[in-house]
């Protein structure tokens, strides 16, 4: 398998036995590898079933890196990834592969509740070692490619609001408001309210807390609620990073409820993980250790059920590479300060987390995976007819 896939870039194993199987030749802009197994068991799991058990072998120290980092063993990685054989499957196998979409993504409220806390609830002094200073944990925005991570951050949120159209008074939800820094953006951009629901006990303490250390609690609430327990109607509606735990099967009832909460004149911005290509399963190993219940849609899964929720589709965006690296500075740093997390946590967390944070910045390099912004409103002549305005907004809001 591994002959026929790394052709750019040298990879050696070292098995448990002594013996050393080189892949691919040393190629520009590759660093060479070589990673060695501990045991033979561990050798057999990871070649039977790599999807999982490849991670766990790192995670466990069964797979060491001799030569090179794990950022290197992913870059080689993907830089080989088009060289993969694509079966081509059939009627049976692509209803499989959809049967199991809906029921690894199977999402009610109280599962919804589990997920959340397993990634969530982990400490917040973890969080603040590796995200931006405002606890911003999603894809940063890269108008130029020298900015800082604080100020990709800052320019991802003027960026948002630029699209929503803020004006005095307006109300607005955020649906998955994590920490608060994006409500608590908005309401110092403009004279809005803002109520921000999250399932994560967690986000909710300390977004309350920074609410009313800012001053801005009289304008900005946060609440333990699910999107689908939500009254009333918004002016405009934000979810940022929130909709790959939605799971496919109930996107139809998320896109009803904000088409419900949306007033006749709103305007609201799904900001989302996504793939390029066609719909897919989360891999094991993610599924298992980071997020679960969580899946990347494509937007041929989306798009429909924006269209039978009636609701006309403004504006589409793709931010491609934006997360890659957004995700290298959180590797960087959180590298950077791995000895703190491993006194939190320890060596397995801080290899567990190595090992997603290096993957996931893989997966937008190479492996198809990039952000989509959808504009949404319930009328078609919402917002302007041309894109102008964003980039205009955009420099008239302060920095």
């Amino acid at each position: 398998m591994l002959a026929g896939f790394i052709r750019e870039g040298r990879l050696t194993v070292l098995t448990a036995g002594g013996r050393a199987l080189s892949f691919g030749a040393p190629a520009e802009g590759v660093a060479d590898v070589t990673i060695r197994f501990r045991g033979r068991a561990s050798f057999l799991r990871v070649a039977l079933r790599p999807a999982l058990h490849f991670g766990e072998a790192y995670m466990n120290g069964d797979l060491v890196l001799e030569q090179g980092t794990l950022a290197d063993l992913f870059a080689l990685v993907g830089r080989n990834l088009g060289n993969r054989e694509h079966a081509r499957r059939g009627p049976l196998a692509r209803a499989f592969r959809a049967l199991a979409r809906r029921l690894q993504q199977h999402n009610p409220i109280a599962a919804a509740r589990r997920n959340v806390a397993h990634h969530y609830d982990l400490s917040e002094t973890l969080f603040r070692l590796f995200l931006d200073s405002d606890l911003n944990y999603s894809c940063a925005y890269f108008p130029r490619p020298d900015l800082s991570l604080e100020e990709a951050q800052r320019a991802k949120q003027r960026h948002i609001a630029a699209k929503l159209l803020l004006a005095p008074g307006q109300r607005v939800l955020d649906i998955g408001c994590g920490w608060g820094s994006l409500a608590l953006a908005l309401a110092r951009m403009e004279e809005v309210r803002v109520d921000g629901v999250t399932l994560s006990a967690e986000q909710h303490a300390r977004a309350t807390a920074r609410a009313e250390a800012s001053g801005l609690a009289d304008r900005v609430c946060f609440s333990l609620t699910d999107y689908r327990e939500v009254e009333g109607a918004y002016d405009r509606i934000v979810s940022v990073g929130m909709f790959e735990h939605v799971g496919s099967p109930h996107y139809e009832g998320f896109f009803a409820a904000v088409r419900r909460l949306l007033a006749p004149g709103g305007v609201a911005l799904i900001h989302s993980i996504g793939r390029m290509d066609v719909p897919g399963l989360t891999d094991s190993w993610t599924r298992k250790y980071i997020f679960p219940g969580g899946y990347v849609p494509a937007l041929s899964e989306v798009l429909p059920h924006v269209e039978r929720a009636g609701l006309w589709a403004t504006d589409i965006e793709i931010l491609r590479l934006h997360y890659a690296e957004t995700l290298r500075h959180w590797r960087e740093r959180f590298l950077a300060k791995r000895a703190v997390i491993r006194d939190i946590y320890d060596e397995r967390f801080c290899r567990m987390w190595e090992f997603y944070l290096a993957g996931s910045e893989m997966g937008f390099r190479h492996g198809g995976l990039m952000v989509f912004q959808l504009q949404l409103a319930r009328r078609v002549d919402t917002v302007p007819l041309t894109r102008d305005y964003i980039r205009a907004t955009e420099s008239a809001l302060p920095v």
